[in-house]
Protein backbone atom coordinates (compact mmCIF):
# COMPACT_ATOMS: atom_id res chain seq x y z
CA UNK A 1 0.00 0.00 0.00
CA UNK A 2 1.40 3.28 -0.99
CA UNK A 3 2.17 5.75 1.98
CA UNK A 4 -0.87 8.14 2.16
CA UNK A 5 1.30 10.93 3.13
CA UNK A 6 4.49 13.11 1.85
CA UNK A 7 6.73 15.25 3.57
CA UNK A 8 8.47 17.80 2.05
CA UNK A 9 10.65 21.44 2.42
CA UNK A 10 8.54 24.31 3.52
CA UNK A 11 8.16 26.48 0.65
CA UNK A 12 7.46 30.59 0.87
CA UNK A 13 3.96 29.86 -0.48
CA UNK A 14 3.10 27.26 2.70
CA UNK A 15 4.17 29.82 5.60
CA UNK A 16 0.92 32.07 5.17
CA UNK A 17 -1.32 28.62 5.23
CA UNK A 18 1.16 27.40 8.21
CA UNK A 19 0.54 30.44 10.02
CA UNK A 20 -2.81 30.27 9.69
CA UNK A 21 -3.12 27.48 11.32
CA UNK A 22 -1.83 28.55 14.32
CA UNK A 23 -3.95 31.12 14.88
CA UNK A 24 -6.95 29.08 13.67
CA UNK A 25 -8.71 28.22 17.51
CA UNK A 26 -10.05 24.73 15.28
CA UNK A 27 -6.77 23.33 14.26
CA UNK A 28 -5.06 23.68 17.80
CA UNK A 29 -6.52 20.32 19.57
CA UNK A 30 -7.91 20.66 23.14
CA UNK A 31 -4.71 19.18 23.89
CA UNK A 32 -2.53 22.18 21.92
CA UNK A 33 0.68 21.20 20.32
CA UNK A 34 3.63 22.52 22.03
CA UNK A 35 6.12 22.19 19.45
CA UNK A 36 4.29 23.67 16.34
CA UNK A 37 1.91 25.84 18.05
CA UNK A 38 4.18 27.91 19.89
CA UNK A 39 7.72 27.13 19.36
CA UNK A 40 7.69 29.23 15.73
CA UNK A 41 4.44 31.06 15.79
CA UNK A 42 5.21 35.48 15.09
CA UNK A 43 8.64 34.24 13.27
CA UNK A 44 8.15 31.17 11.03
CA UNK A 45 8.46 33.51 8.00
CA UNK A 46 12.50 35.12 9.55
CA UNK A 47 13.00 31.64 10.64
CA UNK A 48 12.38 30.35 6.94
CA UNK A 49 14.07 33.36 5.37
CA UNK A 50 17.73 32.30 7.63
CA UNK A 51 17.52 28.81 6.49
CA UNK A 52 14.94 27.48 5.27
CA UNK A 53 12.83 26.19 8.57
CA UNK A 54 16.36 23.34 8.36
CA UNK A 55 19.19 23.24 10.69
CA UNK A 56 21.39 21.02 12.71
CA UNK A 57 19.38 21.35 15.84
CA UNK A 58 15.64 21.12 14.42
CA UNK A 59 13.52 21.69 11.04
CA UNK A 60 10.21 21.66 9.52
CA UNK A 61 8.71 20.12 6.78
CA UNK A 62 5.28 20.18 5.64
CA UNK A 63 2.65 17.05 5.77
CA UNK A 64 1.57 16.66 2.08
CA UNK A 65 -1.88 14.47 0.95
CA UNK A 66 -3.38 14.42 -2.20
CA UNK A 67 -1.10 17.16 -3.49
CA UNK A 68 -2.52 19.41 -0.76
CA UNK A 69 -0.47 20.95 2.44
CA UNK A 70 -2.39 19.65 5.89
CA UNK A 71 0.11 20.20 8.46
CA UNK A 72 3.77 19.87 9.86
CA UNK A 73 6.12 17.97 11.35
CA UNK A 74 8.85 19.51 13.03
CA UNK A 75 12.03 18.28 15.77
CA UNK A 76 14.64 19.46 17.93
CA UNK A 77 17.32 18.28 19.43
CA UNK A 78 17.56 17.38 23.24
CA UNK A 79 21.23 16.20 25.14
CA UNK A 80 21.13 13.28 27.38
CA UNK A 81 24.83 13.32 28.34
CA UNK A 82 28.19 15.48 27.87
CA UNK A 83 29.06 14.14 24.73
CA UNK A 84 27.74 15.20 21.31
CA UNK A 85 26.38 11.43 20.77
CA UNK A 86 24.23 11.37 23.87
CA UNK A 87 21.45 13.35 21.39
CA UNK A 88 18.26 12.76 20.16
CA UNK A 89 15.62 13.80 18.58
CA UNK A 90 12.37 15.23 19.95
CA UNK A 91 9.37 15.29 17.21
CA UNK A 92 5.65 16.57 17.25
CA UNK A 93 3.32 17.24 14.20
CA UNK A 94 0.56 19.29 13.77
CA UNK A 95 -2.89 18.31 10.88
CA UNK A 96 -5.19 20.39 10.07
CA UNK A 97 -8.45 19.19 11.66
CA UNK A 98 -10.16 17.94 8.44
CA UNK A 99 -6.60 15.88 7.77
CA UNK A 100 -7.03 14.28 11.37
CA UNK A 101 -8.49 10.54 11.71
CA UNK A 102 -7.17 9.53 7.99
CA UNK A 103 -3.17 7.65 9.35
CA UNK A 104 -1.74 11.24 8.34
CA UNK A 105 -0.63 11.84 11.60
CA UNK A 106 0.59 7.95 12.03
CA UNK A 107 2.10 7.92 8.29
CA UNK A 108 4.08 11.48 9.01
CA UNK A 109 5.89 10.42 12.00
CA UNK A 110 6.75 6.98 10.38
CA UNK A 111 7.73 9.02 7.49
CA UNK A 112 9.91 11.28 9.78
CA UNK A 113 11.65 9.05 12.14
CA UNK A 114 12.90 7.78 8.83
CA UNK A 115 13.63 10.64 7.35
CA UNK A 116 16.06 11.82 10.56
CA UNK A 117 17.86 8.53 11.02
CA UNK A 118 18.78 8.64 7.02
CA UNK A 119 20.05 12.81 7.45
CA UNK A 120 21.68 12.22 10.87
CA UNK A 121 23.83 10.59 13.15
CA UNK A 122 21.11 10.49 16.51
CA UNK A 123 20.44 6.75 17.87
CA UNK A 124 17.16 8.05 19.06
CA UNK A 125 13.89 9.95 17.68
CA UNK A 126 11.36 10.48 20.40
CA UNK A 127 7.98 12.38 20.98
CA UNK A 128 5.74 13.11 23.91
CA UNK A 129 1.56 13.60 24.17
CA UNK A 130 -0.53 14.22 26.56
CA UNK A 131 -1.95 11.70 28.50
CA UNK A 132 -5.63 11.93 27.65
CA UNK A 133 -4.69 12.41 24.10
CA UNK A 134 -5.26 8.86 23.08
CA UNK A 135 -4.81 9.21 19.10
CA UNK A 136 -2.23 10.74 19.13
CA UNK A 137 -0.66 7.61 21.13
CA UNK A 138 -2.25 5.48 18.76
CA UNK A 139 -0.72 7.34 15.85
CA UNK A 140 2.75 7.05 17.35
CA UNK A 141 2.55 3.88 18.03
CA UNK A 142 1.02 2.49 14.85
CA UNK A 143 4.45 4.70 13.50
CA UNK A 144 6.54 2.21 15.16
CA UNK A 145 7.52 4.14 18.27
CA UNK A 146 7.39 2.82 21.88
CA UNK A 147 5.27 3.90 24.68
CA UNK A 148 8.41 4.35 27.57
CA UNK A 149 6.58 5.74 30.11
CA UNK A 150 4.43 8.83 31.71
CA UNK A 151 6.17 12.01 32.66
CA UNK A 152 4.03 13.09 35.44
CA UNK A 153 3.24 17.07 35.33
CA UNK A 154 6.02 17.52 32.63
CA UNK A 155 3.50 20.05 30.79
CA UNK A 156 1.95 23.25 31.93
CA UNK A 157 -0.79 24.50 29.84
CA UNK A 158 -4.33 25.62 30.05
CA UNK A 159 -3.73 26.80 33.86
CA UNK A 160 -2.58 23.41 35.30
CA UNK A 161 -0.10 20.94 34.88
CA UNK A 162 -0.94 18.09 32.55
CA UNK A 163 0.97 14.70 32.54
CA UNK A 164 2.84 13.25 29.19
CA UNK A 165 3.47 9.94 27.63
CA UNK A 166 6.41 9.25 26.17
CA UNK A 167 7.60 7.56 23.27
CA UNK A 168 10.86 6.33 21.51
CA UNK A 169 12.30 5.05 18.82
CA UNK A 170 16.02 4.06 18.50
CA UNK A 171 17.97 3.31 14.91
CA UNK A 172 17.74 -0.42 15.45
CA UNK A 173 14.12 -0.05 15.73
CA UNK A 174 13.39 0.58 11.80
CA UNK A 175 14.99 -2.58 11.14
CA UNK A 176 12.73 -5.31 12.88
CA UNK A 177 10.00 -3.26 10.73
Amino acid sequence: MDNPVQLRAVTEGDLDVIEGWRQDADHQSEFGNFMSMQRRNGKLRQDWLDGGLLSEDGGMLVVVAAGDPVGDVQWHLVHYGPNAGSQALNIGIALAPQARGRGFGSAAQALLAEYLFAHTTVNRVEASTDVENLAEQRALEKAGFTREGVLRGAQYRQGEWHDMVSYGMVRSDLQRR
